[in-house]
């Protein structure tokens, strides 16, 4: 019987098998080092990141206490678009949107501007655009700061092409690991999204770099870098906080309800992602690559719809902390969504460097917590995991990654009884997105530039 030959693909994973384990053979402590570094620059400039929106925030909140919202939030929103804008039109115009589709595109062999240029650029445009109050995260930013960080590692050592693509998937996933104090949601990240790959050696040095962003993270944290952070205590050294405390309980009945939870999320969570790709197409046809004119009407009619809603929507970190602690009522759980679905679509097509994960947790912890409520009037029992069931089936459904999804839920908690329950939230959510669209919101993002680069060539 003839030997089948393998494909093309199959002789390109041997080759790069090859070419890595060739590497570690030779280079093995410049390659060491490169992982550490990799681990640090992502863990400094998403320290760095938090810092400094941190600090934007308590300003912005300082200015509110001292003069009316209808004036302090349309102009600061309107001079964050600006100075943003500029920053990323002038010096580096890859580095806006979400960040996530340019990792991605690099990944899957296409054209895109890397190197500590853009990444530096990203971080002071995007401080400046959340700071101001774009509805936005910083985990975006984040895996495309990590990743440019780790291409610059990469080019460093003259590694070759294979190992590049590796260690830029390791810089994103560190840059999530870093962000949300999740360094296991960080490497199922990059290896789930970004890779999707197994190989046992790109599991290794993926996992050593999310590792060790993780633990340099709390290293600067510990120095102060960021003063929001806690977790280190230098008698103790190093704890493990949770963000949320919660008493975990499974009954069987609660399996039904989960289920359920994953199929409304599932549904709106596609809807979401179809809003968000129809209004950032709508706006490069109304403005094109004007990226400055689309940031600052952006920033000031966000502005503008912030300032007519109560106090409690002017400072997002309490938003979320209000829906995660399960205080708010259902008024406040719907209309939480309904302001978020809407302003983070009007965000994100503004083109402005932040992402969409953060969004994408608050929405579904509100949903969440709204259905919890609902049921909890109705049947007098609601799953106490509800409202993080929620937050990880909304990102599962949009990212199609329901085992990342599931334990950046786990990160906010600690709790390992919580990994069952949002599992089989995250799974039917993922299901369910995945009967109307199989790609993720990325995926689509990624398709639709690539046509209208097409179309333009």
């Amino acid at each position: 019987m003839e030997e089948i030959e393998p494909s093309k693909k199959e002789q390109n994973l041997t080759t790069s098998n090859r070419s890595i384990r060739r590497l570690l053979k030779q280079r093995w402590l410049v390659v060491v080092l490169a992982l550490i570094l990799t681990g640090l620059g992502a863990a400094l400039t998403g320290v760095l990141f938090k810092a400094g929106v941190h600090e934007l925030s308590d300003w912005r909140l300082h200015l509110l206490k001292n003069f009316p919202a209808w004036l302090v939030l349309p102009i600061l929103g309107g001079m964050g678009g600006l100075i943003s804008g500029t920053l990323i039109s002038k010096f580096a115009p890859s580095a806006s949107g979400s960040g996530v589709t340019h990792i991605m595109a690099f990944l899957r062999h296409r054209t895109v501007p890397m190197g500590l240029k853009v990444g530096i650029i990203k971080l002071f445009a995007g401080i400046v655009a959340i700071g101001s109050g774009f509805p936005l995260g910083p985990e975006g930013p984040a895996v495309q700061m990590g990743g440019s960080v780790a291409w610059q590692m990469a080019r460093w050592l003259k590694a070759p092409i294979s190992f590049r693509r590796v260690i830029v998937a390791a810089g994103g996933g560190a840059g999530i690991a870093a962000i949300f104090s999740a360094p296991i949601g960080g490497f199922i990240y990059a290896i789930e999204e970004l890779l999707n790959s197994a190989r046992p050696v790109v599991l290794l040095l993926v996992v050593v770099t999310t590792f060790w962003a993780d633990t340099w993270a709390d290293v600067l944290q510990s120095l102060g870098l960021d003063p929001s952070a806690r977790g280190f205590d230098k008698s103790l050294g190093f704890q493990v906080e949770r963000t949320y405390n919660l008493d975990v309980s499974f009954l069987p009945i609660d399996l039904g309800y989960l289920i359920l939870l994953g199929i409304i999320i599932g549904l709106l969570a596609e809807l979401y992602c179809r809003y968000v790709l129809s209004m950032q197409q709508q706006s490069k046809k109304w403005f094109g690559n004007r990226l400055i004119i689309r940031m600052v009407l952006s920033g000031i009619l966000l502005g503008g719809i912030y300032s007519i809603l109560p106090e409690t929507f002017h400072h997002l970190g309490e938003l979320k902390n209000v829906i995660a602690e399960g205080s708010a009522d259902i008024n406040v759980a719907l209309g939480t969504f309904v302001v978020l679905f809407f302003s983070t679509g009007l965000a994100a097509a503004s083109g402005a460097p932040g992402g969409l994960f953060y969004p994408m947790l608050m929405l579904g912890g509100a949903i969440g917590l709204a259905c919890g409520n609902w049921i909890e009037i109705i049947t007098g029992h609601v799953p106490s995991t509800y409202v993080f069931a929620g937050m990880g089936a909304f990102v599962s459904a949009c990212s199609r990654t329901p085992i990342t999804a599931m334990f950046l839920a786990f990160a906010l908690t600690k709790d390992l009884l919580i990994l069952k329950p949002v599992l089989i939230t995250c799974i039917t959510s993922f299901l369910i997105a995945r009967i109307f669209n199989q790609e993720s919101i990325y995926e689509r993002q990624i398709n639709r530039e690539h046509e209208t680069q097409s179309q333009m060539s």
